[in-house]
């Protein structure tokens, strides 16, 4: 196995890559924001496995106005976020519903693998569910209004199309009375 920094750099380069293809050919900044900012909030759902389909689901819903490609890489981004989030979102369901604290433990998780979950796991994962639930709109708008600046920024740096023209308002000459010969 290579350097960690060589692996980084793999990394990076499976990441950065497909991103600056997209830069590239020019797409509109507000649609990638809005493209990477559903991609994140649906990639951290605590559910594992289930992002990918709820991204095709928000790809359908939204059309036109999201970039497909953006979303499941901004999906794909999220993946390693998503584990390290369970925890706070089980946190934030237990305290919304008042509910009794979760232990984690392998035993949790091995009857959970093994579909035996009782009812406290059950409850658990309801309250991982409806952490994140709650605090999906929040992220999507913050993540939202961050990307914007900097897709601007950076599909004006990287793009091999030059900006759109931008309607200049001129305004209407006024009308002139026209003269009828009599």
């Amino acid at each position: 196995m290579g350097s960690p920094g060589s692996v980084w750099a793999g990394w990076a380069r499976r990441k950065l890559d497909p991103l600056l293809v997209i830069l590239k050919r020019g797409a509109e900044p507000k649609q990638l924001a809005l493209s990477s900012a559903v991609g994140i909030t649906l990639g951290i759902f605590p559910i594992c496995g289930t992002t990918v389909i709820l991204c095709g689901i928000a790809a359908a819903l939204l059309g036109s106005s999201i970039h497909t490609p953006t979303l499941m890489l901004a999906n794909f981004v999220a993946m390693p976020i998503e584990l390290s989030l369970v925890v706070p979102f089980l946190r934030l369901g237990e305290v919304i519903t008042g509910g009794d604290h979760f232990d984690l433990t392998s035993d949790a998780l091995r009857m959970v693998i093994t579909g035996q979950a009782s009812r406290d796991v059950l409850l658990g994962v309801s309250h991982v569910m409806l952490g994140w639930l709650v605090a999906a709109p929040f992220v999507l708008v913050v993540l939202y209004f961050v990307f914007i600046p900097c897709f601007k920024f950076l599909v004006q740096k990287f793009s091999s199309h030059p900006p759109s023209p931008k309607k200049t308002h001129q305004p209407h000459p006024e009308p002139k009375p026209k003269i009828r010969d009599v």
